[in-house]
């Protein structure tokens, strides 16, 4: 029997056919473990790659190209835990988008510009869990930053429990930091920690600066927290360069009401931002605005902004003094400035006045006052006082009707409810 001249050609064609299948695994490998979005100015890269050490962990990893390509966050760590399952590590890629454009302009009633224009590229990661549950991230490139969210897709469920939040941002062990110490009332400094073994729990915002050839800045916080979900806080106990959010402890509401969120499908998390660029880039920034949802207030002519004196800010208890707080309505006379603020204890003044002197002062000088309250409640422990009067729908009814008729044009209320639900 003559040996068949097609076999070798037919070996052939196997190898070309496994040659040309190991190239497409290959691509969908590269495709899988390294997705890249850059900003519109190219700026900024972000890239999403699955963990060696933990396969269907996922991170995402900031560079800001300036002079040099500098590392902002070498790891964004990703990943929810639900009471029922967890999309953690155990994650499965299944598609991710193409990236689509983001060009929004909108009008601002106050802030740093009143005309508004930002521009981004979107992609999202489709994931799935080990129980087929789905878990998307959104991910959004920013010519001035980065911000990305979770969802949960699928229709119908709940309520269901949050466990915690896996989010955590490494940094180099040598970058620079400005971070609060974390406490309720967010009333701290801002210490240059050029030390970098300081550990604890931080408040919003965290300012790191890295690089060398080109220092690269970042303001890292969240922005559009509704009811949906709590308001976070960093902590880097377990990594002292690994900063993960934290959902409120027990005590930060005073031990009163639900610390771990409830969920109803579908569901959408706030947004994590970073604020990227050069110093100018942070402050001329509006990002935490562009990303948040917008004022569904439809009559706004009655919003005013403006500056205000502040006894406060020199004098802790000057409030409580009827002449001292003359002077600063004066100031705000001098200045041309429209409001004046009276602080914590104006239901303790003294030293000539009461409060409705002291607002009808105001008004004799042209000055709209505003008036300050503490929020009260069972889950806040400041007794700085007048407190536990907007407790209430009578209380705040009673309290703002007697506000307008005395004259206040606006009031700022402090210490609200650090947990889940306000």
């Amino acid at each position: 029997m003559k040996p068949d001249s097609a076999y070798p050609k037919l070996k052939s064609g196997m190898n070309s056919i496994r040659y040309s299948l190991l190239l497409f695994l290959l691509a969908v490998a590269v495709r899988v473990n390294a997705q890249q979005l850059y900003s519109p100015n190219k700026k900024i890269e972000l890239s999403l790659s699955q963990s060696k050490e933990k396969p269907g962990s996922w991170f995402l990893s900031v560079h800001y190209h300036g002079k040099a390509k500098t590392p902002v966050f070498s790891q964004i760590k990703l990943g929810l835990e639900r009471e029922d399952q967890s999309f953690t590590d155990n994650l499965s890629l299944k598609s991710s988008s193409k990236p689509v454009p983001i060009k929004e302009q909108y009008t601002a009633l106050h802030g740093k510009s009143s005309k508004r224009e930002n521009e981004a590229q979107e992609i999202t990661f489709a994931f799935v869990n080990t129980k087929g549950s789905k878990l998307n991230v959104v991910a959004r490139a920013y010519n001035n930053g980065i911000a990305f969210k979770y969802e949960f897709p699928e229709k119908g469920q709940g309520p269901l429990v949050m466990k915690r939040e896996a989010t955590a941002f490494e940094v180099e062990d040598k970058a620079e930091r400005w971070l609060q110490k974390f406490v309720t009332s967010y009333e701290g400094f801002y210490p240059d920690q050029k030390d970098s073994t300081l550990t604890g729990e931080w408040g919003y915002p965290a300012l790191f600066k890295t690089g060398n050839q080109e220092p690269c800045w970042a303001l890292l916080t969240e922005a559009n927290v509704d009811r949906n979900y709590c308001a976070t806080k960093l902590s880097n106990r377990l990594s002292k360069s690994s900063y993960h959010l934290e959902y409120p402890a027990a005590t930060d509401g005073f031990n009163t009401g639900q610390v771990n969120p409830t969920l109803t499908l579908p569901w959408s998390s706030p947004w994590r931002v970073a604020i990227i660029g050069q110093l100018a880039d942070l402050v001329e920034s509006t990002l935490v605005e562009d990303v948040s949802k917008p004022s569904q207030l439809t009559k706004t002519d009655w919003i005013k902004p403006g500056v205000s004196s502040w006894v406060y800010w020199a004098y802790n208890h000057g409030t409580k003094d009827y002449k001292k707080l003359c002077e600063y309505i004066d100031l705000a006379a001098r200045m041309g400035w429209p409001y004046t603020l009276m602080d914590w204890e104006w239901d303790e003044m003294t030293n000539g006045g009461t409060l409705e002197d002291a607002v009808n002062y105001a008004k004799s000088k042209g000055i709209k006052p505003l008036l300050w309250y503490n929020s009260g409640g069972a889950h806040n422990e400041v007794t700085s006082g007048p407190r536990d009067r907007l407790t209430t729908p009578e209380s705040r009814a009673k309290e703002f009707a007697w506000l307008k008729k005395i004259g206040i044009y606006g009031v700022k209320v402090d210490f609200l409810k650090a947990t889940s639900r306000i």
